[in-house]
């Protein structure tokens, strides 16, 4: 399994030198089976704009899972000339959340909020709603559980090929459901059984544990979280994933050195634009 990171920010894209060693898409990564192309793409964000050179230009033929519909992981759908492309087969699952697949991503993508709807981007596209529990997609076995999150229903995916597993829970509020041990959230069932013993964990780390007071009610984890959640369920590496918009490369890089201090049984690295990861 290949796994290139697109998009790594969260919210919102950001632009500058700042930001540019880390990335300043919004979340989008893409799976592939060893010497394949791309196939399972998690996310829509900006980092989607990505895909083409991945593809060296070509269509592509797959799957898109989205983890919830947040503008910031569904905006690259209209800019990615891969999947807007009249030889693309694209199939989209999104949370079920009540009405149509389409109809719940249209309420964000159409007129009068954007020129077109998702069902005249070019190609073959099906629209498809996403119950929890195991699925097969693209020749990849993965789990999809509800994880707690503001503003709709949200899951976070587990991906396998028989040889290794990726977890990736981009958007999760932990401490929604209790301070936990450590006073960061609870690990939860959910989050255990999509992390449990995987080679990555992509998880969201948009907070620092001191900024969870005033922040932590906006959705998104802290990412002392993020490795505590690796050390509690033996995951071999955990990425911390969706940077908050405002905190630029050096702000990041002293995050994860923190982080990485605080929990030396576990692997922390940084997750960056344009990173792959063979496993």
């Amino acid at each position: 399994m290949r796994v290139h990171l697109l998009g790594v920010r969260g919210s919102t894209p950001c632009p500058g030198h700042e930001f540019e060693h880390v990335g300043g898409h919004t979340s989008c990564v893409a799976i592939a089976h060893d010497g394949g192309a791309a196939s399972l793409i998690l996310d829509a964000g900006t980092g989607l704009r990505s895909l083409p050179d991945l593809l060296d230009g070509a269509p592509f033929a797959g799957s898109i899972l989205l983890g919830h519909l947040h503008w910031d992981h569904t905006q690259g759908l209209p800019f990615s000339r891969s999947v807007d492309h009249h030889e693309a087969r694209v199939h989209l699952a999104l949370p079920a959340q009540g009405g149509s697949a389409l109809g719940s991503l249209s309420r964000g993508m159409s007129p009068p909020h954007f020129p077109i709807a998702p069902d005249e981007l070019r190609g073959d596209w099906s629209f498809a709603n996403l119950d929890e529990g195991w699925h097969e997609f693209e020749g990849f076995r993965v789990l999809a559980a509800e994880i707690p999150h503001k503003g709709g229903r949200t899951f976070g995916y587990r991906v396998e090929d028989g040889d290794a597993a990726v977890a990736y829970l981009s958007d999760h509020a932990p401490q929604n459901l209790g301070p936990g041990p450590h006073g960061w959230g609870e690990y939860h069932d959910a989050a255990c059984r999509l992390a449990d013993g995987v080679d990555v964990l992509i998880h969201d780390a948009q907070y620092t544990f001191d900024e969870l007071a005033t922040r932590g009610s906006f959705g998104h984890a802290a990412a002392d979280y993020s490795a505590g959640l690796a050390e509690h369920v033996g995951a071999r590496r955990v990425l911390l994933f969706h940077h908050d918009p405002a905190r630029t490369d050096p702000e990041v890089e002293a995050v994860a050195a923190a982080v990485a201090a605080a929990h030396p049984s576990v692997v922390v690295d940084i997750a960056r634009q344009g990173m792959v990861v063979d496993l």
